[in-house]
């Protein structure tokens, strides 16, 4: 299946304090099985960071790292929900909580499960 044309999405925590935008086609979604990812249970697309923007919250972000302390991961402080994170293995890319963004649908993207568990 081909993938969707490069195109803008708006995205947001729940409660509108974070706020950010992305360009992406959409070329796969990828569920991770690390213990974060299980829990949290996102269904994410990776983005190059000159692909996101922060438009407003940096002040609500809090940040959470464990194992190897490389991967960012960051969560409203407001409503607790996880919007983005800085990859690990890609520093220079995000990996974007797609049902946090505005008017997406996930109908018809190919799902990758990441094997993030067996990392070291």
């Amino acid at each position: 299946m081909a993938s969707r044309p490069m195109q803008t999405y708006q995205g947001s925590c729940h409660c509108g304090a974070v706020r950010f935008q992305i360009e992406t086609d959409f070329p796969e979604l990828t569920m991770c099985d690390c213990s974060i990812c299980r829990r949290k249970n996102a269904l994410m697309v990776k983005v190059h960071e000159t692909q996101f923007q922060l438009i407003a919250g940096a002040e609500v972000l809090t940040e959470y790292q464990f194992h190897t302390h490389t991967a960012r991961h960051f969560f409203c402080k407001v409503c607790g929900i996880y919007p983005f994170h800085r990859k690990r293995v890609t520093p220079d890319h995000l990996g974007i909580n797609v049902f946090c963004l505005e008017g997406f649908e996930p109908e018809g993207i190919p799902v990758r499960q990441a094997v993030g568990a067996a990392m070291v």
